[in-house]
């Protein structure tokens, strides 16, 4: 059986309700506390074994690309200046033996789209997809992903994870129906994207981590556009589950929606604590507020 080495991470949104700070400067790359929201997402690939970090991009997204290589001007001078702590941080976005491929989607044509824009890269491999803006803090435990690749490990089929959200929220998510075979884990029998409340088949929503095998791109290549004008991910999970099984994930830890300015301030706020030199300070600040 083939093992996860590929990761997709689509980062071609615009951003917009983080206007004005995207405008010129892509969401991934808003910082939570000192790191960006892109690396958060490769580390967690590479904690679970992830070997080629494939970035779905559009036309204003370059700093990703930037963030992840090389800078020699920037590393010159922390070392004329002695700044080997510094130094160390810039040169060691990523670990040695990580390649990066990046894709340019020419049009934002939906998440199912930007997945199928990897396929020369990912070929007849089964592979990760990470949305950046879902960022989930282990709480101890392994990261999301790798809770993922263990589960793919054992049963070599689609896994999507999920996690339960409020009901005033599910119109937001794609949701998933099933049977419970286990306490994390639900034999799927229908997925619906972004369903009223009242239609909903349960208060399971998709987050943003998906483990796919190579035929979802198949599933992909037949769809037409749905909900929103877009060529929906979700869509095709539903017409693959025809043909194999899929498997939702109730996956362990904390997931922050950094897609909204509220999930992205709890993020800082709960990392900055957690942050080795700023989270006895930090504290102490928090502390001093008459809220």
């Amino acid at each position: 059986m083939q093992h996860v080495k590929k990761a997709v991470f689509p980062v071609a949104g615009m951003g917009t309700r983080f206007l004005p700070a995207t405008k010129a400067n892509p969401k991934e790359m808003l910082p939570i506390v000192d790191k960006p929201l892109i690396q958060y997402a490769a580390e967690e690939a590479v904690s679970a074994g992830i070997e080629v970090l494939v970035f779905v991009y559009g036309r204003h997204k370059r700093a990703i690309g930037d963030h992840f290589d090389k800078a020699y001007e920037l590393e010159k001078e922390l070392e004329e200046k002695g700044k080997t702590k510094m130094l160390e941080v810039a040169r060691n976005i990523l670990p040695a033996g990580i390649d990066c491929v990046y894709i340019r989607q020419a049009e934002a044509l939906g998440l199912g789209h930007a997945v199928h824009c990897a396929k020369p890269v990912i070929g007849d491999e089964p592979f990760a997809v990470i949305l950046a803006d879902d960022m989930i803090n282990p709480k101890g435990t392994t990261t999301c992903l790798q809770q993922m690749v263990d589960v793919y490990n054992y049963h070599h089929t689609t896994i999507v994870g999920v996690e339960p959200v409020p009901e005033e929220n599910i119109g937001r998510y794609g949701v998933v129906s099933g049977s419970e075979s286990s306490d994390s884990i639900i034999e799927m029998n229908g997925i619906v994207e972004k369903p009223a409340a009242k239609d909903a088949p349960s208060n399971l929503g998709v987050v943003g981590r998906y483990i796919l095998t190579p035929a979802i791109f198949e599933h992909i290549e037949r769809l037409g556009k749905g909900t929103g004008g877009e060529i929906q991910l979700t869509d095709a999970i539903a017409t693959l589950m025809a043909e194999e099984r899929v498997l939702a994930y109730k996956f362990k830890g904390k997931r922050f929606d950094c897609g909204s300015k509220l999930g992205y301030l709890q993020a800082t706020v709960e990392y900055a604590l957690e942050h080795s030199e700023l989270k006895k300070e930090f504290r102490a600040y928090l502390k001093t507020l008459k809220i």
